[in-house]
């Protein structure tokens, strides 16, 4: 072997064992007549000690190599002198007898340091000289211990691990398809997998009561910092459950993950309401390691001669406890941030609670001491808070607003800790969302979400109103994962797609195979899907999921490292009955 011990391995009792090790070089340092290695491998750093008067031609031979350098050495191993208290092997340094280059290597585009000077796409360019950072590192060694403990948990729990297809047929619902041309079949396409949803169910109908698989997953739309083309996820669905049973489990294995990675017991997982949510967060993900919820301002503000608030549909406000000694600069500064094109308010109003009780506004002239009172008892504000109000013509809109104004609120506040986790579940989604471009509904989760049983009647009178049997984890802000109850009987199934605006013939054409499946006894079933990738991103600290995915593609759905996708040459075209048209 080219090594008997790894650099992160020894310690003071390995003090005078002769050893052997392996890897790349980090840094050389002259003093004198010494010089300093620091070797590098997966498992940490150790410092190597070459002496010039013990060994000239050694000595020389270190001090020509080079950053990443593949290097060989055979040594003494001894108590360092200096020691440090940053590295584990920090007691130890190794005296070197022998010196073998296995690879020379050029000097690289950016420092393969945890704090390195290359910039975001350089570092994708050359991703695999980026893996060799401690941090990025450290995020697929996270990852991996998360997925096997899923798989170990789930095992436990009587889950068996089924592979399905990469290649499959279009869905029409969702983002749009990654597809791929069939050459054996001219004309004809495969699409990539959004999710597996109908292979699974079509597992329950095999039998299989409980079915994982941590899984690849194709959408082919806009990417921003938590998404990617290709991602994975934690596919799960169990045959003869309810609501309650799926949310007991997967409760259990997200407080089995953090108890075992991150060694936090978590208290059971409130559950918020999709309609509270929206009411009181503006979000479906809301982030509740803070509280500052909206509170709607309609009743005590309107009618007193400030013409936004009179014209408004929505008046609503935060609460930024102990934020009233914001500066007028920096609050110029948030109205600026409310009003950037992304987030579209008109303007922002602030009150002051000041130490005396009273309430000092920006529409003062407007309002009476009295009615600025209320408002403040609206709000239960103290002395030293800070009121943030928006309004608009549009309630949706203005409490989506109001979520950015209170997101940023809490990043300045500093209420957003990473190592602070807030768990919740969302539950009691809308079936449907309503389309005003389309003029028609469609599926909030997907076409094979069950509505409510006491909602079913609905659906005929007033498809609007029909809840979802359909949940959501949301850790952070963040929805790591979702699901629901599924549709198990055809009649109903067939009632969906009649709401979505399927054919019967189109209907048949897409999922036939399953509501033929589903004649030959389907169980009740249901099931949810984590994203891995925002797992792991969550336990890691990070703000994008990109580094803890090993080759992840930039936000033009580039892999810069690979340049793909790029072209087809003629032959392949032709092969697969392809023209390429130039728009």
């Amino acid at each position: 072997m080219y090594r008997t011990k790894t650099c992160g391995e020894l310690r003071l009792a390995n003090v005078d064992e002769n050893v052997t090790l392996a890897g790349w070089v980090q840094r050389v340092r002259k003093m004198g007549g010494m010089t300093f290695i620091d070797l590098r491998d997966r498992y940490g750093i150790t410092q190597l000690v070459f002496n010039q008067e013990k060994d000239v031609d050694l000595c020389d031979k270190a001090n020509k190599l080079g950053r990443e350098y593949v290097i060989q050495v055979t040594g003494i191993v001894a108590e360092r002198s200096n020691k440090n208290a940053h590295l584990l092997t920090g007691e130890i340094e190794i005296l070197v007898s022998a010196l073998t280059v296995l690879n020379e290597a050029v000097t690289p585009p950016f420092t393969i340091e945890d704090n390195t000077d290359g910039g975001d796409d350089l570092r994708m360019k050359y991703r695999y000289l980026d893996l060799r950072r401690n941090c990025v590192r450290a995020n697929l060694e996270l990852r991996h211990k998360m997925a096997f403990e899923v798989r170990r948990y789930l095992d436990a729990q009587g889950f068996l691990e089924v592979e399905t297809p990469v290649l499959v047929n279009s869905t029409p619902e969702g983002a749009r398809d990654f597809v791929v041309p069939s050459r054996m079949n001219p004309g004809q396409f495969y699409a990539l997998p959004q999710s597996p949803q109908t292979l699974k169910q079509l597992l329950m109908v095999s039998g299989f009561d409980r079915y994982f698989q941590i899984v690849k997953c194709f959408r082919d739309e806009d990417l921003r910092a938590d998404r990617q083309p290709e991602f994975t996820q934690i596919d799960c669905e169990m045959s003869f459950v309810e609501q309650e049973d799926v949310i007991r489990i997967f409760e259990g294995m997200s407080k089995h993950l953090f108890k075992y990675i991150k060694g936090i017991d978590l208290p059971d997982f409130p559950r918020m309401t999709w309609h509270d949510a929206m009411k009181y967060y503006g979000s479906d993900k809301p982030d509740i390691r803070f509280d500052m919820r909206f509170v709607e301002l309609m009743d005590i503000l309107k009618g007193h001669g400030f013409s936004v608030f009179d014209s408004a549909e929505y008046i609503g406000g935060i609460c930024a406890k102990g934020a009233a000694a914001y500066t007028r600069k920096q609050l110029d500064n948030l109205t600026e941030f409310v009003k950037r094109p992304q987030i579209g308010a008109k303007g922002l109003v602030y009150a002051r609670i000041e130490a005396d009780g009273n309430v000092k506004s920006s529409v003062d002239k407007f309002y009476s001491q009295e009615i600025l009172q209320r408002m403040k008892a609206a709000f239960k504000a103290e002395a030293g808070d800070l009121i943030l109000i928006l309004s608009g013509d549009n309630s949706n809109k203005v409490r989506k607003q109001l979520c950015e104004l209170r997101l940023e609120m809490g990043n300045q506040l500093g209420l957003r800790d990473k190592n602070k986790y807030a768990c919740l579940w969302v539950v009691d989604f809308p079936l449907f969302e309503w389309s005003e471009e389309d003029q028609r509904f469609y599926a909030m989760h997907h076409p094979f979400t069950s509505p409510k049983p006491e909602d079913i009647p609905l659906l005929d009178t007033e498809p609007g109103a029909v809840r979802a049997n359909a949940y959501d984890m949301v850790i952070n802000g963040v929805e790591v994962g979702g699901g629901s109850i599924r549709i198990h009987d055809s009649k109903l199934q067939h009632k969906m797609f009649e709401l979505l605006g399927f054919t019967p013939e189109k209907a048949e054409e897409r999922f036939g195979f399953l509501m033929n499946a589903f004649k030959y006894g389907a169980p009740p079933h249901g099931g949810l899907a984590y994203g891995l990738d925002r797992f792991v991103s969550i336990f890691a600290g990070l703000d994008s999921i990109r580094d803890c995915i090993a080759f992840p593609k930039n936000n033009a759905g580039r892999d810069v490292m690979l340049d793909a996708p790029g072209v087809l040459d003629q032959i392949q075209l032709d092969e697969l009955s392809l023209q390429i048209v130039q728009h």
